[in-house]
């Protein structure tokens, strides 16, 4: 017992020293309960939609304002034409889409169905699901309702029901799962390899006594970074070719982009996660500590991103806490191009978020180094 006890209190002693560790290991998991149990949400609602609506009638108002009121669907965009609801689900703005004939209100009120064109973005399953079943309940109930009108005007009369929702899922229209997650898999694999090997790099160095050789040498602090960089951008090109292989051979992935873009991009992704990486070590005092970090920027990267759960679904703050992981951005130029086929053109914000999120993690690691220098 008398060891024993030396050994807890040498331990107590040890943690209270590494003040970060600790209040990282008590810190930590409140964080993650927090973030986890607020951010993950199925039930997908607000979804951004466009509308163009050629009949500007009082019918095609009341079924927007179902729409509307059903919660799932926020009008956020009034398009002019056809092209303008393409762009918009193209570049991302909306997921959703409807458009009114010009002789829908026609149609309705002499009795016959008036078409309704909801197209829903299916590169995200979950989020597309949600909203064919919420537009054609939608449908359904109101149609009902003006079924019910008419009956009662007319007895005996049958008519046909008054809105026929007809949905044109883009992208995915199967709804094959592996189409969704095998491009989100590959931005994961990225990550956590990366930051997780970067983030070893320096506090490596420091730990095993070599930094202080590299310090005395004429290289430069900036020279050092980039040393630590550019052999694990080959070792990322590696892995992200053979998963798109595995994508391609296993679950006959589309690639309707343009492949040499989908690589470029890809390469702008690697970096971001290695200078993110090469950041952690540089803030870390130990290969531990460099580890939890890493850990710590993995898991909302899987929850928060929009791999696993539409980003539509979060709250507002956790939405915005999105915004600074790299793999948020990655999957959207992934799924863009592999599934839309969009180019630049449409992906030129997320493109220019990651060439941000390089610059400034790459700035901040020089300089924090060379604090250590001085």
């Amino acid at each position: 017992m008398i060891r024993l006890r030396a050994l807890l209190v040498k331990e107590f002693i040890q943690m209270r020293r590494d003040r970060l560790t600790f209040a990282m290991m008590v810190v930590l998991p409140v964080i993650q309960l927090l973030l986890f149990g607020f951010a993950i949400n199925t039930d997908v609602k607000h979804l951004p939609t466009v509308v163009f609506d050629q009949s500007l009638s009082p019918e095609s108002r009341d079924l927007l304002d179902s729409f509307s009121a059903s919660g799932y669907f926020d009008i956020n965009y009034i398009a002019g034409s056809f092209k303008e609801v393409n762009a918009r689900i193209d570049n991302g703005e909306a997921k959703v889409g409807v458009v009114f004939p010009p002789d829908f209100a026609e149609h309705v009120r002499s009795g016959r169905s008036g078409s309704v064109q909801v197209i829903v973005d299916a590169t995200d399953s979950m989020a597309a699901s949600s909203a064919i079943s919420t537009a054609m309940t939608i449908g359904q109930l109101r149609s009902q309702n003006i079924m019910i009108k008419r009956l009662e005007a007319v007895t005996g009369r049958v008519t046909a029901l008054p809105y026929d929702i007809r949905i044109r899922p883009w992208y995915n229209p199967d709804f094959v799962t592996a189409f969704y997650m095998v491009p989100g898999i590959m931005g994961m694999v990225l990550t956590s390899t990366m930051v997780m090997i970067t983030s070893m790099a320096i506090v490596r160095e420091r730990e095993h006594g070599t930094l202080e050789q590299l310090i005395v040498t004429p290289m430069k602090s900036y020279e050092l970074m980039l040393g630590k960089i550019i052999p694990y951008i080959f070792v990322g090109l590696v892995q992200a070719t053979v998963a798109m292989l595995v994508g391609i051979l296993v679950f006959d992935l589309p690639i309707r982009g343009n492949l040499i873009e989908l690589f470029l991009y890809t390469i702008l992704f690697i970096v971001a996660s290695l200078a993110l990486g090469i950041l952690i070590s540089n803030v870390s005092q130990t290969q531990m500590q460099a580890m939890q970090l890493s850990f710590f920027i993995f898991m909302p990267s899987v929850l928060l991103s929009g791999f696993m759960f539409p980003r539509e679904a979060m709250p507002e703050f956790f939405f915005q806490i999105g915004r600074f992981l790299p793999l948020t951005f990655y999957l959207q130029i992934m799924r863009g191009i592999v599934l839309k086929g969009v180019g630049i053109a449409a992906l030129w914000p997320q493109v220019g978020a990651l060439l941000a999120y390089t610059s400034i993690a790459v700035t901040i690691s020089i300089l924090k180094f060379r604090k250590k220098l001085a």
